[in-house]
């Protein structure tokens, strides 16, 4: 018997997980844009916003959606999930109730701190922001500066990296949060590791890293994130395979203390000279994280979801021994004044010629993109993303900076993600940290 899956969301990441569904199931899809990417996957789409429960759960019981996957952190946070589960449609993506552990930072820091996860960062958390911005000023070591709810990854100033404690401070008087969580600043070299999680069962996936910073060298803005890349196997060059396994023990008392937790959490590690602390939690597949993980993964993604609702073990999942890198196309301007509205032009086919000229896979992940009857538009956010998978990072690299001519005029790319140059600065810091 065939299974139907809804999808909810319209960026690369839900591109990524249509995709890899597909195969298998008539999939569907709704999100508050038309992404012609997953629009050529889909038995049909929808318009709506992502958080409007009722829109999603009536679309939901139109296909007769037996399983529902969430992608977007807002769509969590706004019950999305607890409505289709309400509505007898298997929600792979956790409640808004065990979401917290992204949507709210206060919360998220107290809960490791009061179970005792290892990689727990010193912190403290306010819920007035003069009270926060006089303690940003009045503590001699750097911190992390972060508004306790959801910022799209753009939120967080750090002291001594992006800005003076006199400018955090300012930032945090100047904003219209409240509640803030002032934590120590991790010095180290940022990755994350995804996992399929239900029933207390923890299936983690490759190690990626990702890219905030909007431009090349690691400067600028934070963004949602430029491009990431994963090796040919579970760790990264800077890693050891025991720093995967601690972080994947991370992840596992995290769920120890959230046994009723289904879907992806999402783990954000700083490798420290001490090992791995927790920058973050996200309770979804990361974007562009997504992209690096579920090309090379040989298990079908339907198997982990209707194991998860049979209430059956998750499989193992099986992956590829092969290396990626993603690289994004943004709007000029990203991420602080987009050009949103902005008609563009992707040639497809420049991403089949650098996978045949490398002897690798290409492929091209639509995201924060609006197709209309005129032609494609940018938004407010990243436009699509190139994948290079092959044998080592180098060779990805090489694919993804080919494809990359798919981008037009009136876009932009940080073209240093991946390169031999960039990861070799990265295995040479941790390699100064532990000296």
């Amino acid at each position: 018997m065939s299974e139907t899956v809804l999808v909810v969301g319209g960026g690369g990441r839900e591109h990524a997980i249509t995709r890899a569904l597909s195969p298998d199931a008539e999939v569907y899809a709704l999100s508050s844009n038309r992404n012609p990417g997953i629009a050529a996957l889909a038995a049909g789409t929808e318009t709506a916003e992502e958080t409007d429960t009722d829109a999603v759960v009536d679309y939901a019981e139109s296909v007769g959606a037996d399983a529902a996957v969430v992608g977007p952190e807002a769509a969590l946070a706004a019950g999305v999930a607890d409505a289709l589960n309400a509505a007898g449609v298997f929600t792979f993506g956790p409640t808004a109730d065990a979401a917290r552990i992204e949507t709210d930072k206060a919360f998220q820091r107290e809960f490791m701190a009061a179970h005792d996860i290892p990689g727990t960062p010193e912190f403290e958390t306010f819920d007035d922001a003069e009270a926060a911005a006089d303690y940003v000023e009045s503590v001699d070591d750097d911190v992390a500066v972060k508004p306790t709810g959801l910022t799209g990854g753009k939120g967080v100033r750090v002291t001594g990296d992006q800005v003076s404690h006199e400018e955090a401070a300012a930032y945090v008087r100047d904003s219209d949060h409240d509640e803030w969580v002032i934590e120590e600043r991790l010095v180290g070299e940022e990755f994350t590791v995804q996992a399929f999680v239900t029933d207390g069962t923890v299936r983690p996936t490759p190690a990626v890293q990702d890219h905030k910073r909007a431009y090349e060298g690691d400067e600028g803005p934070n963004t949602g994130g430029m491009g990431s890349y994963s090796d040919a196997g579970p760790a990264l060059p800077f890693m050891t395979q025991a720093d995967y396994l601690d972080a994947v023990d991370v992840l596992e008392a995290t769920v120890d203390a959230l046994p009723e937790y289904t879907g992806v959490l999402y783990g954000q590690f700083m490798l420290t000279a001490e090992g791995p602390k927790v920058v973050e939690f996200n309770a979804r597949f990361g974007d562009p994280e997504a992209m690096n993980v579920l090309p090379v993964m040989e298990t079908p993604l339907l198997d982990v979801v209707t194991a998860a609702r049979e209430g059956e073990r998750l499989p193992e999942p099986r992956f590829a021994n092969r290396a990626t890198v993603c690289k994004y196309a943004v709007p000029a301007g990203y991420p602080t004044d987009p050009d949103s509205g902005a008609e563009i032009e992707v040639d497809e086919s420049t991403v089949d010629a650098a996978a045949a000229k490398h002897g690798g896979d290409a492929l091209l992940f639509y995201a924060s993109v609006d197709a209309r009857e005129t032609g494609l538009f940018t938004t407010t956010s990243r436009s699509f993303a190139v994948v290079g998978v092959a044998d080592d990072i180098p060779t990805a690299e090489a694919i993804a900076a080919d494809a990359l001519d798919a981008a037009g005029d009136g876009l932009r790319v940080r073209k240093d993600i991946g390169t031999a140059e960039l990861v070799r600065s990265r295995v040479d810091h941790m390699a100064s940290l532990r000296d």
